[in-house]
């Protein structure tokens, strides 16, 4: 396949780039430099796109897995960010992604805390969000509108609400992406199916307006590669290749409870933070039957790690708020695992002070004085807008941007007879995953939390995963709890073997 990514290709196209002189070098390979490695190979420029270490390496696979309609943008007056993230919203959905992103239901729990006054305003203000989806084309079959439950269907659809004093819910619609790191490595491979060169493992040690010192991180050769744009987008990292952006990184955590931990969870919980202005702990049910909790805003101070640690004051915190609608408040037990990522937000005017959940997310595309362009801010629903900015600032003179329609690899008819797990990850492509297994019935063998050998050789072969890790915390995520990760080792080895 023309989107294939594995270790040969990388091999051969790390040999072209070293004497190449490429239209645009995209450094950064989370979902908005992928998307302007697509963006730029789409319009018909030659493309090398290099990452330190993997695909979604860094924030794109921190998450919250939602592709949502910016309903806090509107509550904070930032209507522009609002109706950018409903186009966007209705582009993966309608056209590019919807075998990755579908609608999922939420409910706010109508407890004590939640007078009618304030659950007139979140009505009001899902209506309002309702009205910008239809705005930007969106159908209501896609994403259905908001409704106010009984208690008695709230309890049904989420059994572990504390039932006393609970007069009902608001029931709204938002888009999830089934798997965050999946979803930047079908934009990859699509970059790959249009002639970009994807590299990973090759570090910009210096970036200059036409091209960057590189090093393999596999071999540690140093070398140039040349372009005539170089695009910076590198999230939180950003500033130590371009030392005049300025950003105000913050952190966010998530739980993952174990199967089981909220009953038979049926549709996402909006859980009010209290004393936070329109903010909400997202409560999320995964197809493997783990619970994602989330999401605190917390300012990051310090150097900036390649993998952020979950603290147990987060944890702590998640657990009190989310214990706040319970039946039964959960237990440290219960937490399978957390994990953190670190958002490149942009500092508002004065520069660094005050809350990093005010800062807006609108994102920003700076040019250097030697003609590096960044881009910050943002978030994973609008990184195709990200990307198509940072492109056209690098080279004014190209062709249009083709990606607002463009289906990302995997998006297509489905194959009959086919596993809905395999559909739900791999879309069109299920069923030469599920070919594998006829060949080989050796790799239907499961690994953890729902995966198969079957997966991981898939991977291997077809989406640039070099090593175990790339396997278990990408690929899959399996890794989001330790202990799975452990009893998996075996397998991914095997598969890198068996690959």
């Amino acid at each position: 396949m023309r989107s294939s990514l594995n270790a040969a290709r990388r091999a051969r196209e790390l040999d072209e780039a070293r004497t190449a002189v490429v239209d645009v070098l995209v450094v950064g390979l989370g979902v908005t430099g992928a998307g302007a490695a697509l963006d730029a190979a789409s319009r018909g420029l030659s493309v090398a796109a290099v990452d330190a270490h993997d695909l979604a390496f860094g924030t794109s696979r921190w998450s919250s897995k939602l592709v949502h309609g910016g309903l806090r943008y509107l509550a904070s007056g930032q209507v522009g960010v609002a109706w950018e993230s409903a186009v966007e919203r209705g582009a993966l959905l309608r056209h590019t992604a919807p075998h990755l992103v579908a609608a999922h239901p939420y409910l706010l729990p109508l407890t004590s805390d939640v007078g009618p006054g304030e659950a007139a305003t979140v009505m009001t203000g899902y209506r309002l969000g309702d009205a910008l989806r239809a705005a930007a084309g969106t159908p209501r079959s896609l994403l259905p509108g908001p409704s106010r439950l009984s208690a008695a269907r709230a309890l049904a659809l989420a059994p572990s609400l504390r039932p006393h004093g609970l007069r009902g819910a608001l029931l709204s619609w938002d888009g999830r992406v089934v798997d965050d790191a999946r979803l930047v490595v079908a934009i990859a491979r699509t970059a790959a199916a249009h002639g970009a060169r994807v590299l990973t493992r090759c570090r910009a040690l210096a970036l200059a307006g036409d091209g960057a010192r590189v090093r393999d991180e596999l071999t540690g050769a140093e070398f140039d590669i040349r372009a005539r744009a170089v695009v910076n987008a590198t999230g939180v990292w950003a500033g130590g290749l371009v030392p005049s952006v300025t950003l105000r990184p913050s952190r966010g955590t998530h739980l993952v409870l174990r199967p089981g931990a909220l009953g038979a969870l049926r549709a996402g919980l909006h859980v009010p933070i209290p004393g936070g202005r329109a903010r909400f702990a997202l409560v999320l049910p995964q197809a493997d039957g783990r619970v994602y909790v989330g999401l605190t805003d917390e300012p990051l101070d310090g150097p900036v790690p390649d993998v952020p640690e979950a603290p147990e004051s987060d944890v702590a915190f998640l657990l009190e708020v989310l214990g706040g609608v319970l039946d039964r408040p959960l237990g440290r037990d219960q937490v399978a695992g957390a994990f953190a990522g670190l958002r490149p937000l942009v500092d508002g005017p004065g520069g660094a002070g005050g809350a990093t959940a005010d800062l807006s997310r609108r994102h920003a595309v700076l040019r250097s004085p030697d003609g590096v362009v960044t881009v910050v801010g943002g978030k994973l629903t609008t990184y195709r807008r990200m990307a198509e900015d940072a492109v056209g600032a690098a080279c004014p003179h190209a062709p249009a941007s083709r990606t607002a329609r463009l289906p990302l690899a995997g998006a297509g008819p489905v194959p009959s007879g086919v596993p809905r797990r395999l559909v739900l990850r791999y879309g069109a492509e299920a069923g030469a995953v599920l070919d594998l297994t006829r060949r080989d019935p050796a790799l239907a063998e499961p690994v953890a939390a729902g995966i198969t050998l079957a997966d991981l050789v898939w991977a291997v072969r077809h989406e640039g995963a070099l090593d175990a890790g790339d396997l278990l915390d990408r690929r899959t995520r399996i890794g989001l709890v330790p202990e799975d990760r452990a009893a998996a080792l075996p397998a991914a080895e095997a598969a890198l073997r068996r690959a």
